[in-house]
């Protein structure tokens, strides 16, 4: 069901404001360059720092602005289950076609406690949910059979997004829920090696600059011409690698601002790059072909 190279966009600002013209050129820019869907307010898309009405804002833009080309797969997770659940409902209620659910933060919950948050939230809607694992963000890992457990009692959770960095956790995943529970990479650099073990795509974050690689990658590896897909994952590792010089999503913003393709507006906590990064971030696309040497 989840495939391809799925695109955790970025949400654009100005003067403080969500800057819904540049949000909806970013999501054409996407679809027309080979995305095979869409994800607003991922912690790319500076969830955190959403006020609940802009967070609805945000996914009824999307899902208009998509209009069905590609799967919308909002962004609604909390580490508080009732604020998730309304949010979800939100999503699902404005058109969206799935929700991607991080594990609470800052809670640091038991395995059972992963499970009946995500339970809770998979009772109440309808659409397919994609569970996202990212320990170095949550201080908690979802362990594989948690997630198995989840898939096989829930009909609605779908897939996972693993961020965990660990091949071997993927792998036991991949065992574990069977072909029918997608298995998407949360880490550009990974994509390839996960897609060798089973999985399906990449929600991605260096797509919201390159969405054409990224997805010529997948597309080259179901094909089976690995060579052109080894080619292109190692193309793309340097600007990978320059995505998170600093926190996410402050480099792909900085560099987005750059190419002009929206401003490069943070919201505090997340602040500007430091100089010496920015040389760092320049050099890298210039290398790419991006920017003029």
């Amino acid at each position: 069901m989840f495939k391809g190279s799925i695109t955790a966009i970025v949400t654009p600002f100005k003067n403080n404001q969500i800057d819904e013209k540049s949000f909806r050129d970013l999501i054409e820019f996407q679809i027309k360059n080979g995305a095979s869907g869409i994800v607003p307010c991922g912690t790319t898309g500076e969830s955190a720092t959403l006020s609940f009405e802009e967070h609805e804002q945000v996914i009824e833009i999307a899902v208009k602005q998509v209009n069905k080309r590609v799967p919308v797969i909002a962004g609604t997770g909390s580490n508080s289950t009732a604020e998730a659940i309304i949010l979800t409902k939100h999503a699902a209620i404005s058109g969206a076609d799935a929700s991607l659910q991080v594990s609470p933060y800052y809670n640091r919950p038991t395995q059972n406690g992963l499970y009946q948050h995500f339970k809770a939230i998979a009772e109440v809607v309808d659409i397919p949910i994609i569970l996202y694992n990212i320990a170095t963000r949550t201080g908690v890992n979802i362990e594989p059979e948690t997630i198995a457990r989840l898939a096989k009692d829930c009909s609605n959770i779908k897939a996972v997004k693993e961020a965990s960095g660990s091949l071997d956790q993927m792998s036991r995943i991949r065992s574990l829920c069977g072909k029918d529970f997608d298995l998407l990479s949360g880490d550009d650099s990974l994509t390839l090696p996960i897609l060798a073990i089973g999985g399906t795509g990449i929600i991605s974050v260096v797509a919201n600059i390159v969405p054409q690689d990224v997805a010529q990658m997948v597309i080259e590896f179901e094909k089976g011409n690995i060579t052109k897909a080894r080619e292109i994952h190692y193309k793309l590792l340097p600007l990978i690698k320059a995505m998170f010089i600093e926190t996410n999503p402050i480099p792909v913003k900085t560099a987005m601002g750059l190419l002009g393709m929206c401003e490069p507006s943070l919201r505090l906590p997340m602040s500007k790059m430091l100089p010496e990064n920015i040389e760092k971030l320049k050099m890298a696309l210039k290398d790419y072909g991006l920017l003029k040497k």
